[in-house]
């Protein structure tokens, strides 16, 4: 492999757009050498298949980025740089968005996602969208998370499954892991882009619900979605997080003020480190998992990090046991909204996407038991919903994410895999995975860094700090 091609397949955007900056490399070089791999490696018998659909515009914007680089006009370190978006992100490239259900497959969007628009200001090249665990992971609840009902099976880079609940955006992180493109975007409700980023050992983002706009996605539960960047390092997330993030008069989540709490730190030392362990870490270590863990945590040690342990949340417990109807309310009135909006492929409501699965049972072999319950669900206004979400913030946030930074006095919680998910996602709180190698059965190991809803910034950057300690990427031999 030559050193542009090893650069492009396992690179980092900011070292591919500086590439394309000072002239090593062009945008339209950048971007057919990326098609030509999808086309070699995605389809076929063995092929990954995590790329849904090619953006029929990808040459032609790297083409005008190239033009703007000639003329003098610079965007800043995503310029040029070939992406791709899950699909479930509104495109005008002529693009299906389905979500992954058969019943939207040729819906064609009218208007583009707001973050898509800001990646385009930005400079990135839209290469195409990748298949997604269908409607988010919310169809049925033995459905693996490699499926979708438009696209089928996605299979693992590094020779593994995606099992159930490594969470939706399996596409994205496959994309990024088997050097489709140089970064990919992804959306979180609960753990949709820290599992699979791990399980594909690879770097994710999802950050505070409402940094980054929801406009222009399929949603699942508006109180926790959230769109981020899959990536190769932790600076490449924060590259894509800031192009991303803003305010959007048309997700009025994003109006809120988040004071930004960004630190200076350049290393581990001094890093106070909190570790969650009942019902948190103590739930994903399994004996395999244990020695890599424990290895990680001391390394941060070595390198001067303060490590609280255990740092329990107090309502941990509670939190592990919780049964909330507000995935099941919030994803069936937000989804009706679009849809009674929209009419995608005649599609009105969640029930008409029950019925025509009824009508065709191929397309849902897992059944949809989480659709059929989700459309029986209280409503909005309900006491039921009302209590629930209030219960869940509670839980997740007041009497754990906050209270465990508060009692153990530490600037982050680290947890193994996507252990805190449920919680990071009831809290719409911050959260990057971090690979960190493998486990005794050779399977990918990370960890999960998180903190307060608004310290994006705060935990972006110790996550900078801990990736130069313990980060280390498996990569797939794709060739």
């Amino acid at each position: 492999m030559t050193e542009l091609a090893s650069l492009l397949a396992s690179g980092s955007a900011r070292a591919i757009g500086a590439a394309i900056a000072t002239g090593k490399l062009t945008s339209t070089e950048a971007t057919s050498w990326y098609l030509h791999r999808i086309e070699q490696f995605n389809t076929g018998a063995q092929g990954i298949n995590c790329v849904r659909s090619i953006s029929r515009l990808a040459l032609e914007e790297a083409a005008r980025a190239d033009a703007e680089l000639a003329a003098g006009h610079h965007k800043g370190p995503l310029h040029g740089v070939p992406y791709l978006v899950k699909d479930n992100v509104f495109t005008l490239d002529g693009s299906f968005a389905s979500a992954g259900s058969r019943a939207l497959a040729e819906f064609i969007p009218p208007y583009e996602a707001r973050l898509v628009e800001r990646l385009r200001e930005a400079g990135a090249v839209l290469l195409g969208k990748t298949n997604l665990t269908e409607f988010a992971d919310f169809v049925a609840d033995t459905m693996p998370s490699e499926f979708s009902g438009t696209g089928g099976v996605v299979r693992h880079p590094l020779g593994f499954r995606y099992e159930r609940g490594q969470g939706s955006s399996i596409g994205s992180a496959a994309a990024v892991a088997a050097g489709f493109c140089a970064f990919a975007i992804g959306s979180e409700t609960q753990n949709s882009i820290q599992a699979p980023a791990i399980h594909s050992s690879i770097t994710g983002f999802k950050p505070t619900v409402g940094r980054v706009s929801r406009h222009g996605l399929i949603p699942l539960v508006p109180s926790q979605d959230s769109p981020g960047p899959l990536t190769r390092t932790v600076e490449d997330a924060l590259l894509v997080f800031q192009a991303i993030a803003g305010a959007d008069m048309k997700d009025t989540a994003t109006l809120a003020d988040f004071p930004d709490k960004a630190s200076v730190r350049q290393s581990a030392e001094g890093l106070r480190i909190g570790i969650p362990r009942r019902f948190i870490a103590d739930s994903v270590l399994t004996d395999t998992r244990k020695e890599a863990f424990e290895q990680a945590l001391a390394l941060l040690t070595r390198a001067g990090a303060v490590i609280v342990d255990p740092c329990d949340l107090p309502a941990a417990e509670q939190l592990n046991e919780v049964r909330s109807c507000v995935f099941r309310t919030e994803f069936r009135e937000s989804l009706n909204s679009l849809l009674a909006t929209l009419q995608p492929c005649g599609i009105t409501s969640m029930q008409d996407i029950i019925s025509w699965n009824n009508a065709h049972p191929e397309a849902i072999p897992y059944g949809q038991s989480l659709l059929e319950a989700a459309n029986a669900s209280p409503d909005l206004l309900s006491a039921q919903y009302i209590s629930d979400r209030r219960h869940d913030v509670a839980l997740s946030l007041d009497a754990g994410i906050l209270a465990a930074l508060k009692s153990g006095n530490v600037d982050v919680l680290l947890s193994p895999m996507a252990a805190a998910a449920k919680c990071t996602g009831k809290a719409g709180a911050p959260v990057v995975a971090i690979p960190a190698g493998q486990d005794e059965d050779g399977l990918p190991f990370g960890i999960t860094l998180f903190a307060a809803p608004g310290d994006d910034y705060l935990v972006l950057q110790a996550a900078k700090a801990v990736e130069s300690v313990i980060g280390k990427r498996l990569e797939p031999d794709i060739r």
